[in-house]
């Protein structure tokens, strides 16, 4: 593999003259830049990313802090992210903390180790750690740092509007942790429309997004509340495994339970009947975090907004029972 004294060997400079072409760090002749060009393309040179990084005090790599990679709704989100980014020059790190703050912390000192100069990140970070930039996704509502959200409030008056177009009799809505403010954001949402309309509705509160939970929590739908006709699931994966389960034990989906989704992952239109649900711009939120951190990175000027807001949009889907 050749090394940068090769390159300097090859080209007829010094190591020096090599060394302020590639970090752009000084003056270098075109001519000298060209025969440097021409040297590196001979040999193949790729340069070293941690030398160069840990000399340049930043690195072309960005972090990326996802709960649950086997969720579908965060590999789009991570490729939003990762595009991007690879357009902008930089790479992606990514790590997969599995809901546990303590993994969250470890893969934050790694970042810090590994030199990462941003950190995007769909969790909250109570401390944002010294010379890195950090965005905030998903539920990453907490924190002094950019944030790139979705309309959360919004998701769920969409679905308390569209449950009012439906014929419902008990309306159970399953959500997970209440003390994040996303999740309360969209339950309050629901609920308003629900209280403004006289609906009665039961909560069954989760206290983990995490997969690994979700046939615990279908079991627990299936066995405890079984007299309820419309479910109001949490995210995409948890509505779809609520109908599977519901067509393995003879029930017709939508005439004996309607559901409805959060997130519009690409699966739940593949599903049969295709699942209703609140489509959230993932690979929109991704690909902007990612342009706001090359931003940050490149010493942009521009005033970058604290928080910005995206839309969502209503998904139909033949699991609800309309007029």
């Amino acid at each position: 593999m050749a090394t940068i004294k090769d390159v300097a060997k090859h080209a007829g400079v010094s190591v020096a003259s090599v060394s302020r072409y590639m970090n752009k760090n000084g003056y270098v002749k075109k001519e000298t830049g060209e025969k440097i060009e021409q040297a590196i393309r001979d040999l193949n040179y790729v340069p070293n990313e941690v030398a160069r990084s840990l000399f340049q005090k930043k690195s072309k790599l960005v972090g990326v802090l996802l709960p649950d990679i086997t969720n579908p709704y965060f590999p789009l989100l991570a490729k939003g992210i990762e595009e991007e980014l690879n357009r902008q020059g930089f790479m992606m790190l990514l790590a997969n903390t599995s809901d546990s703050e303590e993994n969250l912390q470890n893969y934050l000192t790694t970042f810090i180790q590994n030199n990462v100069s941003g950190v995007i990140t769909t969790l909250p970070v109570s401390h944002v750690p010294k010379n890195i930039k950090m965005i905030g996704v998903d539920r990453a509502y907490e924190g002094d740092f950019i944030k790139i959200l979705a309309d959360d409030y919004q998701g769920g008056k969409l679905i308390g509007q569209e449950i009012l177009q439906t014929t419902y009799r008990n309306v159970l809505i399953v959500t997970s942790n209440l003390l994040m403010p996303s999740v309360n954001l969209r339950y309050q949402g629901l609920v308003d429309v629900l209280d403004k309309h006289a609906i009665t509705h039961t909560t069954l509160q989760s206290q983990s997004f995490n997969v690994d939970r979700t046939d615990e929590t279908v079991a627990s739908i299936f066995k405890n509340y079984s007299a309820y006709d419309t479910i109001v699931a949490s995210n995409d994966y948890l509505a779809l495994k609520i109908m599977q389960y519901a067509h393995e034990h003879g029930m017709n989906i939508p005439d004996d339970i309607q559901v409805v989704g959060y997130d519009g992952i690409p699966y739940a239109e593949m599903f049969y009947p295709s699942l209703a649900t609140v489509k959230q711009p993932i690979y929109q939120i991704g690909q902007e975090a990612a342009k706001r951190m090359s931003k940050l990175l490149n010493n942009n000027k521009d005033e970058l907004p604290k928080t910005t807001i995206l839309p969502v949009t209503f998904q139909k889907g033949k699991s609800l029972r309309y007029f």
